[in-house]
């Protein structure tokens, strides 16, 4: 009888298949995709103002040794400094000490494109060189080139990548809207923003400027006499309030990466793709290119830092020794020895081990 009853029993689990599926049991998930974001600082593809400093072919040529990395992510960032336009005039005084202007040929947004860039930061102290005017036309001359931006202005760059709704936007220094000095109306937008996204990066302009700002500390920034920002408590609060990715660039040179929350803050990207309009002395010839992967809810998974070196007259170039991704494990560990991700010699940065450091829920 025993081998009627458990033939009968094998008979009815073939014919009805297994009897996990029948009882409601959870089958095996797939693993979501991460997100893959390549994040760059500072891109002037040259200026015709006050005299003509462009490169030949519209730069092309200066963005070709990173577009294979640009174009391979699901979402590219740079920091444009300076507008896209054609003529118009300068909304500064470049008759006083340590003013600058940039213009850049509205054309050239086709070669920002071109280079596999997608989203721009227009939230720094050279958008408005040749006014709202000046404003005007960039923006335009991105949208008809295919790019996406984020300005004071307000604009969010919004994708949907994967499945997973993606806003990005942009904040700098000086008087509201979007200002990180006053941080109260800043962290507010940016929880609002929160709400809307499954994963919100946030760009940032401030800090000091120059080879001796390298280091980030709670603090505010000055530079020149102006207030530029406590980045570290702007960054840190903007992730408590919802953000996922912090995206640092103004000082011109790079600086330290940190994780809170389990989230990943870059304070300062540095230099890019500066052609005759920076100094790129020593470290401010640095120009690290970070590539991130975030899980669907934004929660950092690992990344990498490639390393390329300006040198005159501008355009990254390949660095073999390394030099962006080793500075800036060293600034990591100087300044965050508790919260710094962990940076190989390689250049990968991967998170901290699960208990090791306390993470944000969401």
């Amino acid at each position: 009888m025993k081998f009627f009853f458990f033939l009968a029993v094998w008979l009815a689990g073939y014919i009805l298949g297994p009897v996990s599926a029948w009882a409601g049991e959870p089958q095996e998930q797939r693993i979501p995709e991460p997100i893959t974001i390549a994040a760059v600082g500072d891109i002037m593809l040259g200026s015709d103002f006050p005299s003509p400093r462009l490169p030949p072919e519209d730069g092309r040529a200066l963005l070709a040794p990173v577009s294979h990395l640009l174009g391979q992510a699901d979402l590219s960032f740079g920091n444009l400094e300076g507008p896209l336009c054609d003529g118009g005039l300068c909304a500064k005084d470049l008759d006083s000490p340590n003013v600058y202007a940039f213009r850049t040929p509205t054309r050239f947004a086709r070669t920002l494109a071109g280079a596999g860039l997608k989203v721009l930061s227009l939230a720094n102290n050279h958008a408005l060189d040749f006014g709202e005017a000046g404003l005007r036309a960039t923006k335009q001359a991105l949208r008809e080139a295919g790019l996406k931006f984020s300005s004071k202005d307000g604009e969010v760059a919004e994708y949907t990548l994967k499945g997973v709704k993606v806003g990005l936007a942009a904040f700098s220094f000086g008087p509201p809207p979007r200002s990180i000095v006053f941080l109260k109306e800043a962290w507010t937008e940016i929880a609002a923003l929160a709400e809307k996204y499954d994963i919100l990066v946030v760009s940032v302009h401030g800090g000091r400027e120059g080879r001796g700002a390298l280091h980030v500390g709670d603090e505010t920034e000055y530079f020149l006499g102006e207030n530029r920002g406590n980045l570290v408590r702007f960054a840190r609060g903007a992730v408590d309030r919802g953000a996922d990715l912090i995206l640092g660039h103004g000082p011109h040179v790079p600086r330290a990466l940190e994780l809170h929350g389990g989230r990943l803050i870059a304070y300062s990207l540095g230099n890019f793709c500066t052609y005759l309009g920076m100094n790129l002395s020593g470290e401010s010839g640095y120009a690290p290119l970070l590539m991130v992967e975030l899980g669907p809810k934004g929660e950092f998974l690992r990344g990498c830092l490639h390393s390329f070196l300006q040198k005159r007259p501008g355009g990254p170039q390949p660095d073999a020794e390394g030099r962006a991704a080793a500075l800036i494990r060293q600034l990591s560990l100087e300044d965050f020895p508790t919260s710094s991700p962990i940076i190989t010699s390689k250049g990968e940065v991967l998170p901290f081990r699960s208990g090791d450091r306390g993470e944000r829920g969401r």
